[in-house]
């Protein structure tokens, strides 16, 4: 193992030996019992194990990776065909989930009040929960009618209160189910947006690289300080030394028993004190790089969007490439601002957006990131300290410490969705990011329940796709990897352990997912800000029309009036 011989251990009659001896040689000149080579023994062959499984798992990587590549590409294409089709099927998904929920829970009235009604003079039925108390076994409380009634009243709370918010909400969801519908359609005329995700992963990627280079830098900068150590009184006691000069020195001759032994692995310099400093500022500056990346690819998407929504012919008042213009826009200068006050670029439909003059906008960007990364380089020093006082005792302290993580969890989450619609009102207006930030937020705020809904309906959309998508292309590679499709037998590769490749396409199938509803969400954001904008900004008259799609306008019962000729 690792170039070094083992004794071979064996056993004969219940007794482990070496050779025909209970003792071996261990190569000092010292005999040791065999039985203080048994736990050196069990480590090396656990290394030798997970040896052969490593090679055994790359053995399998070999000849099964271009089956794992086929894999990953059913799902990207599953993943482009389910967003084409929400366009066509989104409020019947929809719906059809609604439904499903009522019923489900009218199933849960329907079966509390037969079990209700079965345990009628049984006897100890009808004994409350407050006579019975807390026990352990809960079966317990499920011979109780008590316990069936609670069931049955919380069901029906929840049946009425869901049934009224879809009788006062039901307009709500009809925009909301437009609003995704018109986001496949954004997506469908700026493909490339679903590609780019790649472009913010490579800059990522190159980020935790240099975070990670430089912290083994720093943490391996370190030097190991020798120390004289002395048992009798001696001048030179705790002062620091170099073994290869050591016996040359004057130590030996003024403290003969002195030695010159390691003491500690790190340094005395200035610049060794400042280690733990460097690296906590190495921390600070991954997190800040990290945020300004995916900042960068939301204000672009939001851009390219944004200019979807904004055209008032779609796609003809469209820039040529809408996601390089707005890549190019995040970095250089402002994009053009809405609002119906611009003039006529193609015949006499007026087209609202107009180009400010140019500025860069990339410390707003850079602001907003350093802000989300500062909160959460406090949340790193909360699990540190967390970690640190595991052992400790004080429940206070442990009180308090959990009292803040939570605060800042709380404060980081918040702190991301204002980023993320502050982001698109830079990408849409070009303003500051303080300026975006609260125009975004009291949009929002009042537009609360239309944000509540939205958020609810994609959430679940979303959740619908991954899981239908990781789950059908895992349960394809499954049946193909354990040669259970009679037609594609012979053409699945003999494996060592099958979990290999149908575990890695099921993870890529979810990241595949994930990276396009990614662009699919921030497509819905973006829409439904430029709405409640042209909602609040815009009347339908000539000089200020809707840019929102016909099929939104006549939900909303809203009408642009005729243009005026042109003079």
């Amino acid at each position: 193992v690792a170039r070094r011989c083992f004794p071979a251990i064996q056993a004969k009659k219940g007794v482990i030996m070496v050779g025909n001896e209970t003792t071996y040689d261990d190569g000092r000149g010292r005999r040791r019992n065999v039985t203080d080579l048994l736990e050196g023994a069990k480590k090396a062959n656990v290394v030798l194990e997970t040896r052969q499984l490593a090679m055994k798992i790359f053995e399998d990587y070999t000849v099964s990776w271009y089956w794992i590549i086929i894999g990953l590409v059913i799902a990207m294409v599953a993943s482009l065909v389910f967003i084409v089709l929400l366009r066509f099927l989104a409020g019947i998904m929809v719906w059809v989930m609604i439904v499903m929920v009522i019923l489900v829970l009218g199933y849960g009235i329907f079966h509390c009040y037969m079990e209700y009604a079965k345990l009628k003079g049984e006897a100890g039925s009808d004994v409350s929960l407050a006579e019975l108390g807390f026990q352990t076994d809960l079966r317990v409380y499920l011979h109780l009618r008590q316990t069936w009634l609670a069931f049955l009243i919380i069901l029906c709370v929840l049946e009425l209160v869901i049934v009224l918010l879809l009788v006062f909400l039901r307009k709500r969801i009809l925009i909301a189910i437009a609003l995704i519908k018109e986001a496949s359609r954004a997506v469908g005329h700026v493909m490339s947006s679903l590609l780019f995700p790649l472009c913010t992963f490579f800059l990522l990627c190159l980020c935790i690289a240099y975070w990670a280079s430089t912290a083994v830098f720093l943490s391996t900068s370190n030097e190991a300080v020798y120390k004289v150590f002395n048992e009798s009184a001696c001048p030179f006691s705790g002062q620091t030394c170099r073994p290869e000069t050591f016996n040359t020195t004057n130590v030996t001759k003024l403290c003969p028993d002195a030695q010159c032994l390691f003491a500690f692995y790190g340094g005395e310099t200035a610049y060794h004190r400042y280690l733990a400093a460097l690296q906590f500022f190495n921390i600070l500056m991954f997190f800040w790089l990290a945020n300004f990346v995916i900042a960068l690819g939301q204000v672009t998407l939001a851009g390219a969007f944004a200019s979807y929504y904004w055209a008032f012919k779609k796609p003809d008042d469209m820039p040529a490439f809408p996601l390089f213009s707005a890549f190019g826009r995040a970095l250089r200068y402002v994009p053009r601002r809405a609002g119906g006050s611009g003039g006529s670029s193609r015949g006499s439909c007026p087209t609202g957006p107009f180009f400010p003059p140019p500025r860069y906008h990339t410390g707003s960007l850079a602001f907003g990131s350093l802000v989300l990364a500062v909160v959460q380089v406090i949340r790193v020093a909360l699990e540190y300290l967390d970690h640190r006082l595991k052992a400790a005792e004080n429940k206070f302290a442990k009180f308090l410490l959990s009292c803040l993580k939570c605060c800042f969890w709380c404060l980081e989450k918040f702190l991301k969705f204002l980023n993320r619609n502050a982001y698109i009102m830079i990408a849409i207006y070009g303003t500051n990011f303080c300026t975006s930030a609260r125009n975004a937020f009291f949009l929002l705020m009042r537009n609360i329940i239309r944000v509540a809904v939205l958020d609810k309906v994609t959430d679940f959309l979303f959740f619908l796709g991954k899981l239908l998508i990781v789950g059908s292309v895992g349960i394809l590679a499954f049946f193909f990897f354990t040669q259970r499709i009679k037609l594609v037998q012979d053409t699945a590769p003999p494996l060592n352990y099958y979990w290999v490749p149908i575990l890695t396409v099921i993870v890529g199938s979810y990241l595949i997912a994930h990276g396009f509803f990614s662009v699919y969400g921030m497509c819905v954001d973006t829409l439904f800000l430029c709405f409640l904008e042209d909602l609040e900004r815009n009347d339908g008259s000539a000089d200020k029309p809707y840019f929102m799609s016909p099929d939104l306008r006549k939900l909303l019962k809203k009408t642009n009036a005729a243009a005026q000729p042109d003079p």
